[in-house]
């Protein structure tokens, strides 16, 4: 399913990496094109013929309000909430009705969801050095696969839903390839949508 996200040029990360390092300096150990900042989530998308993939990765604590594990019912609760919300992409995303799009595949991925992490447990020998805080960056990953009869259709992404039903997402650094060229752009819930 990556095929596509794969093709993203890494010509347009430098905006997406440049803005995280600047605003959240101390996650400098995470790598420089996975910074990790709470507020912001990032979205590659791409539309090859009828096939649209999107491919969304955000802090937990974007999504869920925490990044830890999981333990108590209302936490629990949370984690089960967001997981039902990102399970309806067609709502989430608001993709337009004329465009027939319909789900092909998806696939969720969190430490939160049972997944294992990221940064496996084995690192603690690494990290003897006391960065505990390593270890409570959970992630969310989402994947969608959607088949379009009518791509053409496609004239924009409109991210308010998301925006809406996640409000601690504050932008979206977004890497979009269509067939009228690539490009990099900032989303916010006052200016959710970008043309394709």
């Amino acid at each position: 399913m990556r095929r596509l996200l794969l093709a993203l040029p890494f010509a347009l990360l430098p905006l997406a990496v440049a803005h995280a390092a600047v605003e959240h300096d101390h996650d400098h150990e995470h790598g420089s094109l996975g910074a990790h900042e709470h507020g912001v989530g990032r979205l590659n998308a791409a539309l090859d013929g009828q096939t649209l993939e999107l491919e969304l990765e955000s802090p937990a604590m974007n999504l869920v309000g925490f990044e830890h594990e999981a333990t108590s019912d209302a936490d629990k609760a949370k984690v089960a909430a967001a997981r039902a919300r990102l399970e309806k992409p067609l709502a989430l995303f608001n993709l337009p009705a004329a465009a027939q799009c319909t789900l092909a595949q998806q696939e969720l991925e969190s430490p939160l969801f049972g997944d294992e992490p990221d940064h496996e447990q084995h690192d603690e020998d690494e990290d003897a050095d006391g960065d505990e805080h390593h270890h409570e960056h959970s992630e969310i990953h989402a994947h969608y696969q959607f088949t379009c009869a009518t791509p053409g259709a496609l004239k924009h992404l409109d991210l308010a839903t998301l925006f809406k039903t996640f409000p601690a997402t504050q932008k979206i650094q977004v890497q979009l390839i269509s067939p009228s060229g690539q490009q990099g752009v900032e989303v916010t819930a006052k200016a959710p949508a970008l043309k394709f």
